[in-house]
């Protein structure tokens, strides 16, 4: 992830970000007839900000700031009902990214989150389908508990899959 948008380093709360991110991934698929097993386990590397909310009236030096590596695993299950049409039940958890400040750790910053739901594949034509998904937080302890649901079309340039 490169370090886009406006970033202000006088400004605590920015639009952009100042520093890169890299996140490796491995994946692992099992299937037995019909059903479908999907495993992914992640980690996310960030790069220190080197201009974290710096020059201001608060502190007129340079501050830097640091997060740790985040691990993430991700995995659904899932029934193809026929070609296209498929039910999953979807769930994720990550831990770390323990954040530093001046090479201060906040132990406070450890994110520890993990997210279920379901997703579904309806077929409309050979090109097109709607993909319905639903998701809540199972394990909360940093950032936003919610729920969402999401509605997408897709459209393949590929023919129907043999």
């Amino acid at each position: 992830m490169a370090p886009t948008g406006q970033y202000d380093p006088t400004k605590l709360i920015n639009w952009g970000n100042n520093r890169w991110a890299f996140k490796p991934e491995i994946g692992y698929s099992q299937r037995w007839g019909h059903w479908v097993l999907d495993i992914y386990g992640a980690a996310w590397f960030f790069r220190t900000n080197q201009e974290f909310f710096s020059h201001n009236q608060y502190f007129l030096g340079k501050q830097t700031q640091s997060e740790s590596p985040i691990g993430a695993f991700e995995g659904h299950f899932s029934y193809d009902v026929k070609p296209r049409l498929w039910v999953s039940f979807d769930a994720d958890f990550w831990h770390g990214g323990e954040t530093s400040l001046n090479g201060v750790s906040n132990p406070i910053t450890v994110q520890k989150s993990s997210r279920v739901g379901v997703t579904a594949a309806i077929p409309i034509t050979k090109h097109q389908a709607i993909k319905v998904s639903y998701n809540n937080g199972a394990y909360i302890n940093y950032g936003g508990n919610y729920q969402n649901f999401s509605v997408a079309w897709q459209y393949s340039w590929i023919g129907r899959p043999k």
